[in-house]
């Protein structure tokens, strides 16, 4: 009696599963007695046995079974679009950041191909925990081009922390030292750490010891970074005391200099932007 019951619960879900599958256009193959598909003319059913009995069941045909593999496809894609951004509102610490990527730039640059070649290469370059000194005047594209660096290596999920030395040494003054030590470690699980500005922080032993740390750590972690400073090549070569040589000594170990010269393109950003300004006072009312 069970039996029976359960055999007609069972075909009841079948019909129905088999109705709502059914399409206009979907008809029955007479050789098979499947149900067919009227667009892709692949079975929409299938024989499994379930409780020693035979039965007739739903399945995809083709082209819904691709309809549900594109479906995926780009939920799998909204996903990784949801976590690059996540990944860079954790990692870009400046909101101009989110900007300086490899399509705003400017390719005429002399340091861009480097840039790229060190996106490109990256994971042979962290295997040894290589990464680059972008040294050279204020106003030469340095933070520009370790912000594209930055934005493209995110963009194929690597995790990146892009700071600066004053961000830095403000989060690390309120802490304790066992405090520090943690936080100096977390800054491990990025991939690649790029430090903008080093050498605008005031020359004190606090700061200095502070510096030291940062660099210390991510060099004994073997992992890659990248510093940009206004510092001289020959400044970096010839430290004026031994604070500053530990600081710089690792650094020029790791890094590779880049030398950044000539055409300054903040002055000339600037200047367009006072010139597009006094365009717009200028300009007659409608």
């Amino acid at each position: 009696m069970i039996g029976a019951v359960v055999d007609e619960v069972l075909k009841e879900m079948e019909n129905a599963v088999n109705e709502g599958r059914k399409a206009a256009d979907d008809y029955m193959d007479t050789e098979t007695g499947f149900l067919m598909c009227g667009k892709c003319h692949t079975r929409k059913q299938k024989k499994i046995s379930f409780l020693g009995v035979e039965r007739v069941v739903g399945c995809l045909c083709q082209c819904a079974s691709e309809e549900m593999e594109r479906e995926r496809e780009k939920h799998r894609a909204e996903e990784e679009l949801l976590h690059i951004r996540q990944m860079k509102s954790a990692g870009l610490q400046d909101s101009t950041f989110f900007d300086y990527t490899f399509v705003n730039s400017d390719e005429t640059h002399p340091c861009a191909k480097y840039a790229r070649r060190y996106v490109e290469h990256f994971a042979e370059f962290q295997k040894n925990g290589q990464g680059l000194l972008f040294w050279g005047n204020v106003g030469t594209g340095k933070t520009f081009l370790a912000g594209c660096i930055a934005n493209a290596l995110m963009e194929k999920n690597i995790p990146v922390l892009m700071t600066s030395f004053p961000k830095l040494l403000n989060a690390l003054g309120g802490l304790y030292s066992g405090e520090k030590n943690e936080y100096l470690k977390s800054l491990n699980q990025y991939r690649l750490l790029i430090i903008d500005d080093l050498g605008v922080e005031r020359d004190t032993p606090y700061v200095l010891e502070t510096v030291y740390l940062v660099i210390d750590e991510r060099y004994k972690s073997g992992k890659s970074f990248i510093i940009t400073t206004n510092l001289s090549l020959e400044e970096l070569r010839n430290p004026a005391d031994l604070e500053h040589g530990r600081i710089y000594d690792r650094i020029m170990e790791r890094c590779v200099p880049v030398a950044f010269s000539g055409k300054n393109y903040r002055t000339d950003k600037g200047r367009k932007n006072v010139e597009d300004a006094a365009g717009k006072l200028r300009d007659e009312p409608a």
